[in-house]
């Protein structure tokens, strides 16, 4: 593809030779002649005068460069569009296997790839336009809405409910019993007796254009439910625990872990490894950096840093005194006793 008619597909002002072919994308530092490449973090922003790429996306006040570029707001976003021009899915046509087991009472909608050995159990309701690849299993009385998208070995389990266009990536299990156990007295002079489980009743309830990617777990709720909102992304190795709710355009990166009950609101982002204690509530666009624990409720539009999480301004001043600290003791030291 020309360059003239990328920049016309991703509405970008082009700055350079209309005529350069691109072949391919690549990141930055890889990139050779014939790729389209992009700088959207300021960190990268020098490479972009040393990388062999044909052409870079840029926003439209990056300095000029030998380099052609293609400018408008959001590269990053036009990046992954460009992606799409040069990547070709797998094709899923319609039609269902002969290993499928599909109960009878199991109503799957017009157009649907059944994959080799799904299992779909009883009154289980499926929208048109899904994808359902080898070994999902879907449990009794399921919802989906249409474009239902699910990976191998992903899993679905009793009464859960899922919006349109929603995906589950491999392995990751939505409505898995929440993790609640009453404590049984016990026999002296043991502390406490054997847990008693709690049936977990409730369902989990996924949103549409929400997608849970591989070896997630959403947990189901013993009361109530669990609920991921509207467009929300869970990344590999989540942990949503029974009884949260998770905001619209909320994501939650790689080993997040919620406890149960916990509340978080539209367009925050948890980045990875953050732990989030049981009732708590993070307010709308709140950010906590990777390996934050958060004990308690976190305002809106907070940022928040460490364990126990607070004000990432804070939280970067006390890192900094911390590596000084050596010093400062050897200083204290020297100094003569009173």
């Amino acid at each position: 593809m020309n360059l003239v008619d990328l920049s016309r597909h991703l509405n970008a002002t082009l700055h350079g030779d209309p005529t350069a072919e691109i072949t391919g994308i690549a990141g930055i530092e890889d990139a050779r002649p014939g790729h389209l490449t992009f700088v959207s973090n300021p960190k990268y922003a020098s490479l972009a005068r040393t990388t062999q790429a044909t052409a870079i996306l840029v926003e439209p006040a990056f300095p000029e460069i030998p380099t052609t570029t293609l400018r408008l707001d959001n590269p990053y976003l036009a990046f992954a569009r460009a992606i799409e021009l040069f990547y070709t899915p797998p094709a899923y046509p319609p039609g269902i296997h002969p290993t499928a087991v599909i109960a009878p009472t199991a109503r799957i909608g017009a157009h649907a790839h059944i994959g080799p050995y799904v299992v779909i159990a009883d009154h289980v309701e499926i929208g048109p336009h899904a994808v359902i690849l080898a070994h999902a299993v879907i449990y009794e009385r399921v919802r989906a809405g249409s474009h239902l998208f699910l990976h191998a070995h992903a899993i679905l389990r009793e009464h859960c409910t899922l919006g349109d266009h929603v995906t589950i990536q491999n392995g990751a299990i939505i409505g898995a019993d929440g993790f609640g156990f009453a404590r049984q007295k016990g026999p002296n002079p043991l502390p406490g007796g054997p847990w008693y489980k709690i049936v977990q009743s409730g369902p989990t309830i996924l949103e549409e254009n929400v997608e849970v990617q591989a070896n997630a777990c959403v947990d189901r709720a013993s009361i109530g439910e669990t609920r991921i909102q509207a467009g929300a992304k869970i990344d590999n190795l989540v942990q949503v625990g029974h009884g949260s709710n998770v905001g619209q355009a909320t994501l939650l990166c790689a080993q997040v872990g919620l406890a149960g009950s916990t509340t978080i609101g539209k367009n925050v982002i948890l980045a990875g490894q953050v732990g989030v204690a049981g009732h708590c509530t993070i307010g709308d666009g709140a950010i906590a950096t990777a390996q934050s624990g958060i004990p308690s409720d976190v305002a809106p539009g907070k940022i928040v840093s460490g364990y126990p999480a607070i004000d990432n301004r804070q939280w970067l001043r006390s890192v900094a005194l911390f590596n000084k600290l050596p010093d400062l003791l050897r200083e204290l030291k020297r100094r003569p006793t009173q």
